[in-house]
C-alpha cells in the first residue's frame, strides 16, 4: 500500500466549504439527471451536503468523501423519485390527470433521463454517474460501492435496456 502524496492529504482535509464550492454544481448535475427536475436536483445536492457536513469530521478523512457523497446523493435521488412515482399515481388514479412533462430538458434528453429513472436503481445511478459525471469506471464503483466488474455489469446492463426501450438501432452497450 502507498502512502498517498501531499496534494491528496491537502485534499482530504480541506474544510467543508471548500469542498462543497468544488462539488455542488457537479452534484446537482447527477441529480438533476436522476430526478428529472432542476428544482429537486438542487434540493437533493444541498441534502446530501448537509449530511456530509453533519459527519465532516469522519467524512474528510475518507479517501474518497466525493464518492461517498455521490452515493448519497444517489440513494436520497432513488428514495425521492420512488416517493414522487408514488404520490403521482396516487393523484393520477384520484383526479384523472395525465402526467406533466419535465419541460427544463429537450424532448429527446427528457425520453432517454424518463427511461433511466425507470431502470432498476444501481443501473441508473451507473448511467448517471457515467454520463452526467463522466466517471470512470472504478470510481462508479466506489460511489456505488461495488467492485469494479460490477459497476460495468449496471452500465452494460443499463445501456442495452435503454437501446430496447428506446429502439435504438445499431447501439452497442
Amino acid at each position: 500500500m502507498t502512502a498517498p502524496n501531499e496534494t491528496e492529504v491537502v485534499v482530504r482535509l480541506e474544510p467543508f466549504e471548500s469542498f462543497y464550492r468544488r462539488e455542488f454544481s457537479s452534484l446537482v448535475g447527477l441529480a438533476y439527471a436522476l430526478s428529472g427536475s432542476r428544482l429537486a436536483a438542487e434540493d437533493l445536492a444541498q441534502e446530501a451536503l448537509m449530511v456530509a457536513h453533519g459527519r465532516w469530521d469522519e467524512v474528510k478523512g475518507m479517501e474518497r468523501p466525493d464518492a461517498w457523497v455521490r452515493r448519497v446523493l444517489s440513494n436520497m435521488a432513488v428514495s425521492s423519485f420512488r416517493k414522487r412515482q408514488s404520490e403521482f399515481k396516487a393523484i393520477t388514479r384520484l383526479a384523472g390527470w395525465r402526467q406533466q412533462s419535465i419541460g427544463e430538458m429537450e424532448p429527446e434528453d427528457q425520453k432517454f433521463w424518463a427511461a433511466v429513472r425507470n431502470l432498476p436503481d444501481q443501473q441508473a445511478k451507473a448511467i448517471a454517474l457515467h454520463y452526467v459525471d463522466d466517471l470512470p469506471v472504478a470510481e462508479i464503483a466506489e460511489v456505488l460501492d461495488c467492485s469494479p466488474s460490477t459497476a460495468k455489469v449496471h452500465l452494460f446492463r443499463g445501456r442495452q435496456t435503454l437501446a430496447k426501450k428506446l429502439k435504438l438501432a445499431g447501439v452497442e452497450a
